[in-house]
């Protein structure tokens, strides 16, 4: 899938809280519907069986509930995508990145191969259909889900390239695979922020840290051996790159991915480097952009929503823009892009109640055009509005009535742009205020365990009723403007 993951540092937020987000995006052609849901230990299966592989996996007694964003038709298996689980760690999988023919000649993706006339069927390895599924409802702490994935990418192998966070309150963890069995993974610096664009990131790895103290770097237990053997360290001084090893630096990335990275950073750090211009530092193109950096401000849930949603404002290459050079418009693939399916932010809150230390923000549909929801994660249900998609076109659900309002108000973007952003903000704001009452009353009453839960619930539901009250409003509004316009119309009324 193609898709963008920030990670923001504990010390990098406004609250200390460490903050995952990822938008997953369908491939070209398809749109995704997706829904939010929470899945019991009850219903998770013991014995699971990939639907695009085949693989499969014996999973462990007695899994955490966890919340997930499966796709609303399962013709294609589960793809849980994002969640928290019950001990509040976070996943999201996964963030398809890039690799290299030598790379992948050394150790080749474990692909599925069909049985026929004469040859028996070829089981593959595991993928972005099952990682959460398998991983989330059984780890207790960020580094504890790295340490398994890699456990079960050795053993499995998988048959893409994909890049995976964990979190949990203290500490956010990077991994990529490489190849079909290989990994790293990378403790995300407290103070700083990621960007990952669909193209292999980690820039710089201590493989005596990986294999010695294991304090901020984690990989396969062969990657040095491999390293050596094939050849893949390319740069001439100490220190070691997995970017230059284990990427890719094609025409495709300087149109697809890196322009991605240069508007996020150009963002968060306008006065770090020169982003324009001949004498830039970095550029839409550049392919060292660097993978973290320390921003100029504390980063909130809003700059993140605001940079998944991102279409280059400010730049010649906005596809919406009206202004500069014609030529220049919709060069780059945007951020927000009609292709989104969700977007989900986990915000793991600090100094709180564990019952309410865990906040998934979500949205549905293209996110130039969509609303940021916050929602508790330790409850036991899911709010129908934003779980009962599927394959009906419907208002009455989240996803449905998003992807309705960024098909209509695209066509007429400055027409209806001004009822979006009032839109966005009056959901953010309405939010914020319920998560407010809700976080004072579970503190007061000192409830937990099943009295906290029907609280949290109560608050996710009031919060998707104010949502879909205010999305419907919005709808409206814009079928109003973009019917005005319609190049049937005439001024003349009968008589």
């Amino acid at each position: 899938m193609a898709c963008t993951t920030i990670l923001v540092g504990r010390r990098a937020s406004y609250d200390g809280s460490t903050m995952i987000a990822r938008n997953d995006d369908s491939g070209s052609g398809v749109f995704t519907a997706k829904r939010f849901t929470v899945i019991e230990p009850h219903e998770q299966e013991r014995h699971y069986r990939s639907v695009l592989s085949h693989v499969e996996i014996e999973l462990p007694e007695r899994p955490l509930r966890y919340t997930a964003m499966p796709n609303g038709l399962l013709k294609d298996g589960i793809w849980a995508a994002a969640g928290v689980n019950s001990e509040n760690v976070s996943m999201t999988a996964t963030e398809t990145i890039t690799s290299n023919e030598r790379v992948l000649s050394a150790d080749p993706l474990v692909e599925y191969v069909p049985a026929g006339v004469d040859r028996p069927e070829k089981i593959g390895g595991i993928g972005e259909e099952d990682m959460v599924y398998i991983t989330l409802p059984y780890i207790h702490s960020a580094r504890e889900g790295v340490l398994r994935l890699g456990k079960l990418l050795e053993q499995y192998g998988t048959y893409e390239m994909n890049g995976i966070a964990f979190s949990d309150v203290h500490e956010i963890w990077w991994l990529e695979t490489i190849g079909g069995h290989h990994w790293i993974a990378k403790r995300v610096p407290d103070e700083a922020y990621v960007v990952m664009p669909n193209q292999l990131g980690i820039d710089n790895f201590d493989l005596e840290d990986a294999f010695g103290e294991k304090k901020n770097h984690l990989c396969s237990a062969d990657l040095r051996e491999f390293i050596r053997e094939n050849h893949l360290k390319l740069s001439f001084e100490e220190g070691f790159n997995p970017r230059d090893a284990f990427g890719s630096h094609s025409d495709a990335d300087h149109v697809y991915n890196t322009p991605r990275a240069w508007f996020i950073e150009r963002c968060l750090n306008p006065n770090s480097f020169v982003w324009d211009g001949e004498d830039a530092d970095y550029r839409p193109d550049s392919d060292d952009i660097p993978w973290s950096m320390v921003p100029e401000k504390k980063l909130t849930v809003e700059d993140v929503k605001y940079l998944l949603s991102s279409h280059f404002q400010g730049t010649p290459y906005d596809c919406y823009g009206r202004y500069g050079d014609a030529s220049e418009r919709g060069k780059f693939r945007p951020i927000g892009i009609n292709r989104n399916s969700f977007l989900s932010l986990t915000q793991l809150r600090p100094d709180l109640p564990r019952e309410i230390q865990a906040i998934e923000w979500i949205a549905f549909g293209s996110n130039v055009f969509n609303a940021f929801v916050p929602l508790y994660a330790n409850v036991d249900r899911a709010p129908e509005y934003f779980s009962n998609t599927a394959g009906e076109v419907t208002t009455e659900n989240f996803y449905w009535a998003n992807r309705l309002i960024g098909a209509l108000a695209d066509s007429q973007f400055n027409h209806c742009s001004s009822h979006i952003e009032r839109y966005q903000s009056a959901v953010a704001v309405a939010g914020y205020r319920v998560l407010r009452e809700y976080d004072e009353k579970l503190r007061a009453e000192g409830l937990s365990g099943e009295a906290a839960v029907k609280l949290l619930e109560e608050a996710n539901e009031k919060i998707a009723g104010m949502t879909k009250e205010k999305t419907t409003d919005v709808l409206g509004k814009v079928l109003y403007e973009v019917s005005c316009l319609m190049k049937n119309g005439f001024s003349r009324s009968d008589a």
